[in-house]
């Protein structure tokens, strides 16, 4: 299962704590976001809307706004994040259907859980969500970069020492104040298909060995396309949905209760037929999404099943019989 965050898993946008910690306007920040685009346009200068507010971000912490934002404190706004009903608990209870069945275990059937988010990932990492999560992919933040020439001090015990403090996100020197300083990572509405051929080809999982360009026949894929849920919440999620619909997977889009508004946007996307199903955001037991996202589960289970019989019955050959 791949999941979306922001409308998807939670019901704001997760940068809301961040908003709130430094006292900024958080709707005043995103009108300066969307007008990014045009603002550089006319410097000739091309921008990507889906992660122009990263730069933004680290201009408001180069003017002192979000002084001291660093990824300890971007980790610790998981904390406020606000899951919609069910969450994290359903997270663990739709694995245990399919991992503590005897039926899925004599061939060893295994649930995942992935977020692909365009938000940032530090921030999923500590949340209530995380421990229950294989995978978080997500716009990260560095704090300390590499200065020019510093392969040429990898001998210096010094430079060691730094190297080492760095990878554990320490300052680079004792009076250094840790703040993000350069974008580690961005994802956009696009590349977040990147993450779902990672899964599919088993490169997240075995990153010394496959690559997420390898060319791999798809019978020997780690997870195929057919055994993925995709769940979003709209429009954006598009790419990431017709990567799934088109390979045989499965797509499931969400929507706040009673907002109408975004009750046409998913209805529209079931019309178009960019997402199979829908339902509420809402995960507690037997509600809507529960149902079809659990008969899912165990449909894509049982399939895989069926296939593994299949292959074991076509590769096992007649018993030795008496001759007459």
């Amino acid at each position: 299962m791949v999941w979306d965050c922001d409308k998807t898993l939670i019901s704001s946008y997760m940068q809301e704590p961040l908003f709130r910690h430094f006292d900024v306007d958080g709707k005043k920040f995103w009108q300066e976001v969307n007008a990014l685009k045009a603002y550089y346009g006319k410097q000739g200068i091309s921008v990507n809307s889906d992660t122009s507010y990263l730069n933004h971000i680290l201009t408001y912490v180069k003017a002192g706004i979000f002084k001291g934002l660093n990824n300890t404190l971007l980790h610790e706004f998981g904390k406020e994040l606000k899951f919609y009903p069910g969450l994290p608990q359903f997270f663990g209870e739709v694995k245990s259907l399919i991992n503590d069945d005897e039926k899925y275990k004599a061939f060893d059937i295994r649930l995942e859980h992935y977020v692909v988010s365009t938000g940032f990932a530090e921030t999923i990492r500590g949340s209530a969500i995380a421990p229950f999560v294989d995978g978080i992919y997500g716009c990260e933040f560095i704090e300390s970069p590499a200065e020019p020439g510093f392969l040429d001090r990898a001998g210096n015990s010094d430079y060691a020492n730094v190297t080492e403090n760095a990878a554990d996100g320490v300052a680079t020197s004792e009076n250094a104040p840790r703040e993000i300083s350069q974008i580690a990572s961005a994802l956009d509405n696009t590349s977040k298909t990147r993450y779902l051929f990672e899964i599919n080809k088993g490169s997240n999982k075995y990153p010394e060995t496959i690559d997420v360009n390898s060319s791999i026949a798809r019978e020997s894929r780690r997870v195929p396309f057919e055994n993925m849920i995709y769940i979003a919440d709209g429009p954006s999620d598009v790419p990431a949905f017709s990567i799934l619909n088109y390979n045989g997977g499965s797509t499931f889009a969400v929507y706040p209760k009673g907002d109408v508004k975004a009750f046409r946007q998913v209805d529209a996307l079931r019309r178009d037929n960019r997402v199979q199903m829908f339902g509420e955001a809402d995960y507690e037991t037997a509600s809507q999404s529960w149902l079809w996202l659990t008969e899912k589960v165990r449909a894509i289970a049982d399939s895989i099943v069926e296939r593994k019989q299949a292959a074991i019955r076509n590769s096992a050959g007649a018993p030795p019989t008496h001759l007459s």
